[in-house]
This record gives C-alpha cells, sequence and structure tokens, in this order.
C-alpha cells in the first residue's frame, strides 16, 4: 500500500504537469493555486511614467506584454484546457501591472522560455519578464533587473516518509535527479560526488522517478522544488536549508532606469502591506513552507 498512494500521486502529478490535456471525464483534476485567497491588486489611476520608453509603448497599444514560465508548479504554470497562468511568478507579474496601471485584462502573458528571455527584452518582444530569473553581473550587461523579489537556493526534495537525507551532506550512495547539463546537476557534481547522481531533460521525469521510488531525491531551485510538493503534500516534502543562492529579479529593457526603479516601487510596496506574503501563501505556500523574509530590494544605479 505504501508505494501504491506514491504510484497514484505520480500519476497525478504526471496529468498536471505533462498537460496530456484529454479533458475526459473522470480524469484527475489539476490542482492549482487557490484563487479565492489570492490578492486584489488594485490599479494605479492616472499613474503616468513619461521617462520610460517601455511604458509609453505599453500605455499606447494598451497591454502589457509580459514573458514568464508555463511549466514550474506555483511559480509559472499553465493550463492546457484553458489557457490561464498560474502561481507566485504570475501573482507577482499582476502586483506590478497593477501598479503601474495595468488592469488584469491589459496583461498578455507570453511563455519565453529561458535561452531566450535576453533576446525577447532586447528585441521589444515582452515589456518585463518575471520567471525564476537569477539576477547576477553578466545578465546585468545584457538586460537591467528590478528587486529581487525572492531568494531562492539550490534545495532538495524527497518523500514524506525519507527520514534520512536532510540536507546535501546526506547524499552520499543516494539516487540524485537533476536536469541534464543544470548548474544544480554541476554543484552536485563538484561538491557531492559520492552522490549517485542520473539526469533527465526535465525536473518534472524527475520528480515522477522520486515518485515511483526509482530515486532517493531531487535538485534543483528550492522555489520549484516547493512548486511540486504544493501538489501532492502528502507525498513529497522540501528538506534542509538552500545551499546556493539564487535571487530572483524581475528582467527588464536594459537602459530603461525609469521602469527599474518604479518596478522596485511597486515590490517595496507589495511587501509593506502584506501583498506579497498573500500571494506566497497562496500558490508556494501551499507546500508548508511559511512565507520568507522577502530580500532587500538591490535600486543598483543607472549605467
Amino acid at each position: 500500500m505504501n508505494r501504491i498512494r506514491p504510484l497514484l500521486a505520480a500519476l497525478l502529478l504526471a496529468t498536471a504537469l505533462l498537460a496530456a490535456g484529454c479533458g475526459k471525464e473522470g480524469s484527475p483534476p489539476a490542482k492549482g493555486p487557490r484563487a479565492d485567497r489570492l490578492p486584489d491588486y488594485r490599479v494605479a489611476t492616472g499613474f503616468r511614467l513619461a521617462g520610460s520608453p517601455t511604458w509609453r509603448k505599453a500605455k499606447a497599444r494598451g497591454r502589457l506584454l509580459v514573458g514568464v514560465k508555463e511549466d514550474q508548479p506555483y511559480l509559472g504554470e499553465k493550463d492546457p484546457s484553458s489557457g490561464v497562468y498560474s502561481g507566485f511568478d504570475i501573482e507577482i507579474a499582476k502586483m506590478i501591472a497593477a501598479g503601474l496601471g495595468f488592469a488584469p485584462r491589459q496583461i498578455s502573458f507570453r511563455t519565453i522560455a529561458s535561452a531566450n528571455r535576453e533576446t525577447s527584452l532586447q528585441n521589444g518582444q515582452i515589456d518585463y519578464y518575471v520567471g525564476t530569473y537569477t539576477i547576477n553581473d553578466n545578465r546585468k550587461k545584457l538586460v537591467g533587473f528590478a528587486g529581487p523579489y525572492y531568494l531562492a537556493g539550490q534545495g532538495l526534495l524527497v518523500r514524506s516518509d525519507e527520514h534520512d537525507i536532510k540536507g546535501p551532506a546526506d547524499l552520499d550512495g543516494k539516487r540524485v535527479c537533476s536536469a541534464a547539463g543544470s548548474t544544480p546537476y554541476q554543484r552536485i557534481q563538484a561538491d557531492y560526488p559520492k552522490a549517485d547522481l542520473v539526469s533527465y531533460d526535465t525536473y518534472s521525469i524527475c520528480v515522477d522517478n522520486l515518485l515511483t521510488y526509482q530515486v532517493d531525491a531531487v535538485t534543483t531551485d528550492d522555489s520549484i522544488l516547493l512548486g511540486y510538493a504544493a501538489k501532492v503534500p502528502d507525498e513529497l516534502k522540501v528538506v534542509g536549508r538552500p545551499f546556493s543562492k539564487e535571487p530572483y529579479g524581475v528582467g527588464l529593457p536594459r537602459g530603461d532606469t525609469a521602469l527599474r526603479f518604479a518596478v522596485d516601487d511597486v515590490l517595496a510596496a507589495g511587501e509593506r502591506d502584506g501583498t506579497w506574503k498573500k500571494a506566497y501563501e497562496a500558490t508556494l505556500g501551499l507546500s508548508g513552507v511559511p512565507a520568507p523574509k522577502p530580500p532587500a530590494i538591490d535600486r543598483y544605479p543607472a549605467g
């Protein structure tokens, strides 16, 4: 019986994540964020940002173009049947839009792959990007960043019945799964060589293998792992402390300092008034991990 429940959970998770999308009657429902607990974002009236060419173009077209992810549970996920996006990053994007004077109906979400984030911002395909986008100095040479709005770090996802793995020091001889060629994969390979490391193209396959007892742990950013844990909280849990630092920022066109500072202001206001925390609790908070303290916003100078 102990193996039957994880297998059923795997089927549920695979249905939600791989978006088979058959829509048949009796299909397991895709569990999602608590819509009734999501914040209501007050749209700024009379807002103007004349110094931002990006904002002016968005205002002229009557809508914002926002780049996001579509395959990260409780962060940025697209319902294959309705086309609706949901998750913590989506809520951050909505909060920013409201602060810039745009209602939810004036947001057009666009799925942008990680490899195309910089070019999409540089070419004006999107106005800003919210999708587990780590701020670093190399990227700052190509795009601007508001925030950070969340501090992630590499973590470990295990089954709820796993008690021996509490952190990376416990991985000797354990089968650990990550995405092929990813930074988390490389970190385990370099720093914890006694782990039995396996890889697949996507984290969803790693999670399926975890639920069916083929691997002992999955590793990537803890924010992504929290999303998977929120899907089946009775079967999965995130353990230990993060063992890297990944500050998530809002990607913006480089040089649009007026927009960057305005987005910083919106993020700071959402953190002060509890909107940020409410968005977290209705999404990633369903994993059972309480809302962390938001990181300090880095208002770095123009240049």
